[in-house]
C-alpha cells in the first residue's frame, strides 16, 4: 500500500507549514519556453497531482527537475516526496490563483510500479486574497531539513505574498520580494546616435538566491539615492527578462528592469534570516587555467599595494584612474588586481588585509594573468567569514614568510616575474650576450639618472602606431608609417636611464607606462609641463633620480656599427615590495650559510 500525506495540498493552498508532503503525480503538461542564461529555450512543465483526496493542477515544476521527465523519471503514476517548494500567486483570466512551485523533489516509486490512481481525489480550491487575509500576507519556504523561512510583506502598504527571488518568471506579473541590496553601482551615462540617457544597477539577495536589477533613466533619478547597500527593502512591479551573461554574471537566468510601476520600500522588521552578499571562492592558483575574461570570486591577503595612476584611454582618450593592488593566499600564488576609478581612489587597506572580490574579471598580459574589477564587482576587506579566519592563520604563522610565485606579468605588479640577479649576478650569467636569445631577469635598482634629451616626443594619434611625427612647422604633422598627415598629436615617453645596484650598474629603455610610473605623470602631463613650465618639467626628472624599484628586464645581444653590445629593455616596473625582498634575501642567505657548514664539516 502506497502511503500519501493525506489533505496536504488544501493544508499547502491555506499556506500551512508542512514538511516532506508525499503526493501523486497524475499527468504533466508542457508550458511555453522560457530562455535561461545561455539562451537557450528551456521547457516548462505544469502538474496535476494528489495526496489521495484532493487534486491540484496549479502546480508547476522549475526548469532544473525537468531531466526528471526527459530521462522518464517523473512518470504517470509516480509517488514523490516534496523536498522543496513554494507557495505563490498569479493572474489567471483576471482572477488571483494561488499555485505551488516545486523546486526540489525525489521519486519514491516510479509511476510503473503503481500503475493506477490512489484513492479518489476530488478538485482543491482556495479562497482569493480578499476572502482569506490570514494567510495572503506571508509565503513560506520549505526545505528538507524541515527549517522555514517565513516572509511576511503586510507592512507598510505591501499586502501581497512575498516570493522567493528562484521563484520569480517572467509568467508572473504580481508579486513582491523582500531582499537584501549587496551592492550598487555608480550612475553611468551614455550617448550614441540613439539618444543619450544615465542608469545604475544593484544586485539583491534573499536565501534563495541572487538577482541584478537596472534602473534606467527617471528611475535612475527616482530610486538612486533612497538605496542603501546592506539594507533591506520589499521591491514588485519590475519587468523580468533573461539575463544578458556578458554583462551580469550572477547565478540568476533572469534579470529585472525597473518600470514606471516599480514600488520599493525599506523593510523595517528585523532581517536576520535574509543573508548578506555571497562568495564562491576559488584559489588563486586555479586564475592560471581559466580563460581569459572569465569572471572569479577570490580571498587573498595584500602584500602590497601600488599608487594611484592617472592613465589616458587610448581609444577615448579619456583620463582614467586606477590602482594596482597585490594579493596571495595559500595555494602559494600571487596575482595583481586592478582597481579602477572610486574604487581605487578610496582604496585604504594596509598589508596583511584579507580581501574578498567578487566578480573579478581575468585579463591576460605579456604571458601572465591578472584580475581587474568591474563596475559590478564587490570589494569586502577584512570579512567576518570562516575563511577568511583560516586564511588570516596561515599568514599569521608561516604564510607570510614563504616564497610565492605571481601570476601577474603587469607593468604593475611589484613582484619578481623572472629570476631575481644582482647586475654581477647577470654578467656573471652572461645573460644577454648570445644573438637571437633574449633574456629575462629582475634586478632591485636604484635611478641614477635619466637622459632629459629626446625623452618625451610627439607620436601618432592613431590607434596602434606610436610612430614619431615629423613636424611641418605649419601646424600640422605628419606620420610617415601612416602616411597621413594630422592636425594633432599625443605625447609618449621613452627613457633611456642608467639604474645601479650595490654591485654594478646598466643603461635602459623604458617605453611609455613604465617611464610614466618613474616620473609620477603621465605623458600628456608631463608634454603640457614642458610647454608651461620647463624647470617644473625638468625637475620632475630629478625627482625620480635615487628611487628604488623592481625592475623586469629583457637582455638581448645586438649589433651596433660591427660592434657587439647588450641591450636592456624595461619589460615591468614597480615600487619594491620590501616585504618580498627581504624573505627572498632571507633565503639567500639562509642558503649561504648552509653551505659554509657543510664546508666547516
Amino acid at each position: 500500500m502506497y502511503n500519501l500525506t493525506g489533505g496536504a495540498l488544501e493544508k499547502i493552498m491555506q499556506g500551512m507549514i508542512l514538511e516532506d508532503p508525499v503526493l501523486q503525480v497524475l499527468g504533466f503538461k508542457k508550458l511555453p519556453k522560457s530562455i535561461n542564461k545561455d539562451g537557450v529555450a528551456m521547457d516548462r512543465y505544469r502538474l496535476l497531482v494528489s495526496d489521495g483526496q484532493r487534486l491540484n493542477s496549479f502546480t508547476m515544476m522549475a526548469t532544473q527537475l525537468n531531466n526528471l521527465i526527459t530521462d522518464n523519471i517523473l512518470t504517470e503514476f509516480a509517488i514523490c516526496k516534496i523536498l522543496k517548494y513554494h507557495l505563490s500567486a498569479v493572474n489567471n483570466s483576471g482572477k488571483e490563483k494561488r499555485v505551488i512551485l516545486i523546486l526540489n523533489m525525489e521519486v519514491l516509486v516510479p509511476g510503473s510500479d503503481v500503475g493506477h490512481k490512489i484513492g479518489n481525489p476530488t478538485n482543491t480550491e482556495v479562497k482569493s486574497d480578499t476572502e482569506s487575509t490570514s494567510t495572503s500576507a506571508e509565503t513560506v519556504h520549505y526545505q528538507s531539513n524541515g527549517s522555514t523561512a517565513k516572509n511576511t510583506s503586510r507592512s507598510q502598504d505591501f499586502s501581497e505574498s512575498t516570493i522567493p527571488i528562484t521563484a520569480l518568471s517572467p509568467y508572473q506579473n504580481r508579486w513582491v520580494i523582500k531582499v537584501r541590496v549587496t551592492s550598487k553601482s555608480d550612475i553611468r551615462t551614455w550617448s550614441n546616435s540613439r539618444g543619450e540617457g544615465k542608469l545604475f544597477s544593484m544586485d539583491l539577495i534573499d536565501e534563495s538566491g541572487e538577482i541584478r536589477c537596472t534602473a534606467f533613466r527617471d528611475m535612475c533619478d527616482k530610486f538612486y539615492d533612497m538605496i542603501k547597500p546592506g539594507e533591506v527593502y520589499y521591491i514588485s512591479r519590475c519587468a523580468l527578462k533573461a539575463a544578458n551573461k556578458q554583462f551580469n554574471t550572477l547565478k540568476n537566468d533572469y534579470e529585472m528592469t525597473m518600470t514606471n510601476d516599480t514600488e520599493i520600500r525599506l523593510c523595517q522588521e528585523k532581517n536576520d534570516d535574509i543573508p548578506t552578499l555571497q562568495f564562491d571562492f576559488s584559489p588563486i592558483s586555479q586564475i592560471e587555467n581559466k580563460e581569459k575574461n572569465d569572471i572569479i570570486d577570490v580571498l587573498g591577503v595584500v602584500t602590497s599595494s601600488g599608487d594611484l595612476q592617472h592613465i589616458v584611454q587610448r581609444t577615448t582618450g579619456r583620463e582614467l584612474i586606477k590602482r594596482d593592488v597585490n594579493i596571495v593566499d595559500d595555494s602559494g600564488m600571487m596575482v595583481s588586481v586592478t582597481l579602477w576609478g572610486k574604487q581605487a581612489e578610496e582604496f585604504d587597506c594596509p598589508e596583511s588585509a584579507i580581501l574578498a572580490i567578487k566578480g573579478g574579471r581575468i585579463g591576460e598580459f605579456n604571458g601572465g594573468k591578472s584580475l581587474s574589477l568591474l563596475s559590478s564587482s564587490v570589494l569586502e576587506k577584512n570579512p567576518d567569514l570562516p575563511e577568511a579566519h583560516r586564511l588570516r592563520g596561515w599568514y599569521t604563522t608561516h604564510g607570510h614568510a614563504e616564497n610565492t610565485r605571481s601570476l601577474s606579468k603587469t607593468s604593475g605588479s611589484g613582484s619578481f616575474n623572472a629570476p631575481l640577479y644582482t647586475f654581477e649576478e647577470a654578467t656573471e650569467a652572461r645573460l644577454g650576450e648570445q644573438l637571437n636569445t633574449t633574456d629575462s631577469f629582475a634586478v632591485v635598482a636604484s635611478i641614477n639618472m635619466i637622459r632629459v634629451e629626446n625623452s618625451i616626443y610627439k607620436a601618432c594619434p592613431v590607434e596602434g602606431c606610436k610612430k614619431k611625427l615629423i613636424d611641418q612647422s605649419n601646424g600640422v604633422f605628419r606620420c610617415e608609417k601612416c602616411n597621413k598627415e594630422f592636425p594633432n598629436f599625443i605625447y609618449r615617453l621613452l627613457g633611456s636611464m642608467n639604474i645601479a645596484d650595490a654591485t654594478g650598474n646598466r643603461w635602459i629603455t623604458a617605453f611609455n607606462e613604465d617611464a610614466e610610473k618613474i616620473l609620477g605623470m603621465t605623458a600628456q602631463q608631463l608634454g603640457a609641463l614642458k610647454e608651461t613650465d620647463n624647470d617644473a618639467y625638468m625637475q620632475k626628472y630629478g625627482d625620480a633620480n635615487f628611487k628604488k624599484f623592481t625592475f623586469n628586464l629583457r637582455a638581448k645581444a645586438e649589433v651596433f656599427q660591427d660592434e657587439m653590445r647588450t641591450r636592456n629593455i624595461c619589460a615591468s616596473v614597480a615600487p619594491l615590495n620590501y616585504k618580498t625582498y627581504v624573505t627572498h634575501l632571507i633565503d639567500k642567505v639562509s642558503k649561504l650559510v648552509h653551505i659554509e657548514k657543510l664546508e666547516s664539516n
